[in-house]
């Protein structure tokens, strides 16, 4: 059995079939090159046993959410050998590795619409898009303008999913000052006729806003999003629904988030906490 062979097969299931993005799969690619390279394939009897141990030990320095994350890559391509491709193969080596939750910083709202105010046409559809849609900045990237309507835009997720979403009039008033100052071209955010891709997207945001100081990521305003609409009343099966989460129980985070916000002010404004 070859395993590099095999895993070409996963990476082109994942964005053929799957309809994970080329970014998405590289995330995959990586470590189970370095897992091919790094383990021991063996046969019992008609079984086999991907041994694994020499791979833990070459990632052992990277941090634990990292760790989590390969071996996470490489139980998926595992379970595609068993379910999919129907070999009988068993893993070793591969327990799991327990990391902290981490909660989302969202920027306060005061900073996104300072930034708003200084943007560009472009950048201020972009940052709308972000903040006022809640998009992942991958959505925005392979963005064709035949899905974007006057009142609905229809955004292709993860997994192959579909989703489409209410367009707020902010979001509306941008996208027309930008469409005609830009008319041409297939994807809404081009340079020189190409798509622009996640990382240029990515750049041009942390630029705009380290210009006023701050350092912000595309994700956090996606988060901000979220929490922004939980804490001014919206439900969370609509936010869930908005978002493209596959289960509610991803949004619930942001619920948890707002938590730790109420905590917050209650220790600066309570006499007993001072």
């Amino acid at each position: 059995m070859n395993l590099s062979e095999l895993v070409d097969d996963f990476l082109d299931y994942l964005f053929q079939i799957r309809g994970y993005s080329e970014e998405t799969v590289k995330t995959y690619e990586i470590p189970l090159r370095q897992m091919v390279e790094h383990s021991r394939l063996t046969k019992e009897k008609d079984r086999w046993v991907l041994e694994i141990l020499p791979f833990r030990r070459v990632i052992a320095a990277n941090s634990k959410r990292t760790v989590a994350k390969k071996l996470s890559a490489v139980r998926s391509f595992v379970r595609y050998l068993n379910e999919q491709r129907g070999i009988d193969l068993e893993l070793e080596g591969a327990e799991s590795v327990k990391v902290p939750k981490t909660l989302p910083k969202p920027l306060e709202e005061e900073y996104i619409f300072e930034v708003l105010e200084a943007a560009d046409p472009m950048e201020r559809l972009l940052l709308l898009l972000l903040y006022g849609l809640g998009l992942r900045i991958g959505e925005i990237a392979g963005l064709e303008r035949d899905r974007v309507g006057k009142d609905w835009i229809l955004i292709h997720g993860k997994g192959g999913k579909s989703r489409q979403l209410p367009v707020p009039s902010p979001v509306v008033r941008a996208m027309e000052e930008y469409l005609a100052l830009y008319p041409q071209g297939r994807y809404l955010f081009e340079k020189g006729g190409v798509p622009m891709n996640a990382s240029q997207l990515r750049y041009r945001v942390g630029k705009l806003f380290k210009a006023r100081g701050i350092k912000a990521t595309p994700h956090q305003l996606r988060h901000s999003f979220a929490t922004h609409l939980l804490e001014h009343g919206a439900r969370i099966s609509d936010v869930s629904e908005l978002l493209g989460h596959s289960s509610m129980a991803t949004t619930q985070i942001y619920t948890k988030l707002g938590s730790v916000k109420k905590r917050e002010e209650y220790l600066k404004a309570h006499p007993l906490a001072k």
